[in-house]
């Protein structure tokens, strides 16, 4: 189990940030920051790759007792968490953040680019095209995942949303495959169905 004071000096997650921001660090490294140490079962590193998992499927709905299931992570580290996230979304997204144009999105999503397998990613907007939640449907395999239609549109429609934006980082090769161009086609027809009056 690898400790953060068994790393070198440059390659520890806070040295790393003083030196080149906060934006040269994965986030794994950036909740290993927040955490500050692991347990004597489980590094820190460990601990939080787990805890993205949660936060990645939960979006901002994500409470404490969420963070709580993560074994090695205690009330003092779940309520710091919880608090640091509800604290961004109200200053970085006051009234919600609306999305005009396409890359309005690419902020939200944008830290995905870089995962190894593919995440579907769905965003729900508001009538006034404000972000209401961005979370993981699905993690797929190295270069594929597989998504139903009714996946996305469960909470999309339990949360009264007016229009989502679906998405998916892609691995490898950016030519969208047969299968993209086929999902595409699957959720366009699903989303035109409930948007029917």
């Amino acid at each position: 189990m690898k400790k953060l004071t068994d790393l070198p000096p440059e390659e520890r997650p806070r040295e790393r940030l003083l030196d080149k921001g906060a934006c040269a660090l994965a986030d794994y490294e950036l909740l290993a920051i927040m955490l500050g140490k692991g347990t004597h079962k489980h590094d820190v590193f460990s601990i939080s790759r787990r805890l993205i998992k949660i936060i990645d499927q939960k979006g901002i709905n994500l409470g404490p007792g969420d963070i709580l299931e993560v074994e090695g992570i205690g009330s003092a580290k779940a309520t710091l968490i919880a608090a640091a996230l509800e604290f961004v979304r109200r200053r970085i997204k006051p009234e919600g953040l609306k999305i005009k144009f396409p890359p309005d999105v690419l902020p939200l999503i944008r830290h995905f680019a870089d995962r190894k397998q593919e995440h579907f990613i769905c965003v729900s907007i508001n009538g006034a095209n404000e972000v209401m939640n961005v979370r993981v449907i699905t993690i797929g395999l190295i270069n594929r995942t597989n998504v139903h239609p009714r996946e996305v549109f469960a909470d999309v429609i339990a949360e009264r949303a007016s229009a989502v934006i679906i998405a998916h980082n892609q691995v490898g090769d950016l030519t969208p495959s047969k299968e993209d161009r086929e999902i595409t086609v699957k959720f366009k027809a699903a989303g035109e169905v409930l948007g029917d009056e």
